[in-house]
Parts: C-alpha cells; sequence; structure tokens
C-alpha cells in the first residue's frame, strides 16, 4: 500500500546577519501550532513540483521560481496509520510577491543559523540544517504513541549526501 504523498518547501534569502527561511506558525489541522515550510497534499495527477508551487502560492501568495528537491521523507505513525505519509522536500531561493498570512499559514522569517526545530515538527532536528544546506536527505522518522516525538529506540539511519550545486 503507497502511503498519501506531499511536499513542503523551504524558502530562503539572504539578510545582514546571514540566510534566513521561511516558516509558518500551522493554524489547524496536522501539526497544529508547530512552525512548518509551507506546503500540503499532492493532488492526484499531480507532481511533486506542480504540488509544491500550487501550495507555496495558497499559503503565502508568493510564485515560485527554481526550486530544488533536497529531500524525500517517510513518516510512518504506527499509533495512527492515517498520519502516514511521505513527504517530498524542496528549497527555493527565487520568487515573486510578498509572503503574506493565510487561512492555514502565518509566515515569518527565522535565521537559518538559530532556525527554532523545538517549535518544528520533531525529526526536524535531525535532517533540515542539511536540507537547507543544500544536501540531499532520504529518511524514514517513525513517530511514538505520544505522535508527537520520533520514537528513540527507532532513530533511523538515513542517508545525507553532498549537495547538488556547489
Amino acid at each position: 500500500m503507497s502511503l498519501p504523498e506531499v511536499c513542503v518547501c523551504y524558502l530562503l534569502r539572504a539578510a545582514p546577519g546571514g540566510d534566513e527561511v521561511l516558516l509558518g506558525r500551522k493554524k489547524f489541522g496536522l501539526g497544529e501550532g508547530n512552525l512548518v515550510g509551507p506546503g500540503g497534499k499532492i493532488e492526484r495527477a499531480e507532481t511533486p513540483e506542480l504540488a509544491i508551487r500550487r501550495e507555496v502560492e495558497e499559503e503565502t501568495s508568493l510564485v515560485l521560481g527554481g526550486i530544488e528537491l533536497v529531500g524525500e521523507l517517510t513518516y510512518p505513525f504506527p499509533f495512527k496509520p492515517a498520519w502516514s505519509q511521505k513527504s517530498w522536500v524542496f528549497v527555493c531561493r527565487e520568487w515573486e510577491g510578498e509572503a503574506t498570512e493565510s487561512d492555514e499559514l502565518a509566515p515569518e522569517w527565522y535565521p537559518v543559523a538559530d532556525i527554532p526545530t523545538a517549535r518544528m515538527w520533531d525529526d526536524a532536528r535531525y535532517w533540515v540544517r542539511d536540507a537547507l544546506a543544500g544536501r540531499f536527505v532520504r529518511a524514514t522518522f517513525e513517530f511514538g504513541a505520544d505522535l508527537r516525538t520520533v520514537s528513540a529506540s527507532d532513530h533511523p539511519a538515513f542517508a545525507i549526501t553532498a549537495p547538488r550545486h556547489p
């Protein structure tokens, strides 16, 4: 049985103190209250690339330029199988418009050097810095009974490869 597929995009911009990443407080649904990158479900007959462009525009009003695939993550939730999913992770440095709040997401810029992983899904602390640096991450993160924490006994061995573009 294949898992439902979702996508997420981390928009990066240069700032005087170093690069910043656009995250948003999730207003409702799965992950409510967490900081997340804009994204969502891949609809039938959509590619991950088309879906992320649609989702980012719906959630932030930004129109993406060039995007780079930096991750393929699998999330089993054995204690709530309906939440299990596969996620495609993108980064983007080119877009049009200004990020605006939507019904689903309240976007805000954060320094990449001090990304608030404690306010994100628990798995982010293991991989997001590598992905933002352009290294491809392929991993599986199993969540425990609390539905919020990566199971301590099931930390995955995951693959991180060199940046695709120097």
